[in-house]
């Protein structure tokens, strides 16, 4: 999710013993924009946007990997080459490569035209044969009140050099996500609280736009906002669609016809930006904001039960 843009450093992620919830149990807190979570061998990385950091959790303490100040860390994929791509939210926005170790390997300030990402990159997804979408945002101005719809999806080919504009014309596209037969992409529209899916076409292009989901007909609003949500999602092996709704205080689990088949209320925040997957699947990691509205975007990362 993407806030007022304060620059301010880490307070640091301290292992928290007192249970969030029924069966939510807080991993880490006082993270500063909590987003991107990504389990992998036995480690959780987050990133905080607010505080510029990209952050590991190996189960007893938390590591900084990287800071860059002013870049606002957002969105995280895990590329096929075992590396990072980073989302930088902050307008204009950047997209980095990472190793695991968060150590910079390459950087993309602008897209295969030359122009900067205007609207701030806001999230990145992989896929399976080495490329990679990510999502332009729009502006936020201050009050924050949505204006231009500049909202794009950008699309790496494998081994390629520039992202090329694949989708544009959207309303603060957000979350990111590719079905597991690779055919279909997901992408949140922020304002609007919708879900549009495209078709992949062989060469990565996108075609046959359509409505998938419009999440105030699955589940009541919690709040009125502009900025309800979706917010980012991820996307499991059946092909369901786990999407952190931003100023609900949810997860929702839908299913590739684009049923609602759970709601993961979470007892942390109302500011849910993203979920990761456990080992197996079994549990989910959720980055949430405690109040949406606090411009430091003070929050956590909760571990809840998966509902399969």
């Amino acid at each position: 999710m993407k806030i007022n843009k304060i620059i301010c450093f880490a307070l640091g992620a301290m292992l928290a013993a007192a249970p969030a919830g029924a069966e939510e149990s807080t991993i880490v807190k006082d993270v500063l924009g909590p987003e991107g979570p990504l389990y992998l061998d036995g480690n959780l990385y987050y990133v905080g946007w607010v505080s510029n950091t990209l952050s590991k959790w190996d189960g007893k303490k938390t590591t900084v990997l990287n800071h860059i100040e002013g870049a606002g860390h957002n969105g995280l994929a895990l590329t096929r080459q075992k590396t990072f791509l980073l989302a930088c939210t902050n307008d204009p926005g950047a997209i980095l490569e990472l190793d695991l170790n968060g150590k910079q390997l390459r950087r993309w300030d602008t897209d295969s035209k030359g122009r900067k990402f205007v609207g701030g990159i806001n999230d990145v997804v992989a896929t399976a044969n080495g490329g990679a979408y990510a999502t332009i945002f729009g502006p936020y101005a201050d009050p924050p009140i949505p204006t231009e719809l500049i909202g794009k999806v950008l699309y790496l080919a494998p081994n390629g050099e520039k992202w090329v504009e694949v989708a544009g014309d959207l309303n603060y596209a957000n979350g990111v996500g590719v079905s597991p037969d690779q055919k279909t992409l997901y992408v949140s529209q922020t304002v609007g609280n919708c879900i549009l899916k495209f078709t992949i076409n062989s060469d990565g292009s996108l075609s046959h736009r359509s409505n998938f989901a419009l999440l105030n007909l699955l589940t009541p609003n919690k709040n009125k906002s502009w900025w309800l949500g979706p917010d980012s999602m991820k996307i499991d092996p059946k092909g369901n669609m786990y999407v952190a709704q931003w100023f609900g205080g949810k997860i929702l689990k839908i299913s590739p016809e684009g049923k609602l088949l759970h709601i993961f209320e979470i007892a942390a925040g109302d500011g849910t930006t993203n979920v990761a997957f456990g080992e197996g699947g079994k549990d989910l990691y959720v980055t949430v904001v405690k109040d949406p509205n606090d411009q430091k975007a003070k929050g956590s990362v909760v571990k809840i039960p998966n509902v399969q």
